[in-house]
């Protein structure tokens, strides 16, 4: 699929598509902030390459190359890219608003 401008300085790309379970590509450019927000699926977080600092609920997370997380569904969360970052992610169920 083609990659969709989220934000500025934020890409997403979906790669894959099931039932109950979506893959999706984030890219970051460093500096980009994605807000504070909730949604009802289950995510993790895997950055394949850079570093984001992510804030879950009163937690702050720095997820480097390699490092993941999971998000349960209707947490509070947010990112900060400290570095170019691609960053993927898999949520269940699939997100509608992406198709």
């Amino acid at each position: 699929m083609s990659k969709v401008l989220v934000l500025e300085g934020v890409e997403r790309e979906t790669l894959a598509i099931g039932t109950n379970l979506m893959i999706v590509r984030f890219t970051f450019k460093k500096g980009a902030d994605v807000p504070w927000h909730t949604h009802p699926h289950e995510q993790s977080s895997y950055v394949e390459s850079g570093c984001l600092k992510l804030f879950v609920e009163e937690d702050e997370i720095i997820l480097k190359k390699g490092m993941s997380v999971v998000i349960p569904s209707n947490v509070k969360h947010k990112a900060i890219a400290l570095e170019d970052t691609v960053d993927i992610n898999a949520f269940t169920p699939i997100r509608e608003d992406y198709l």
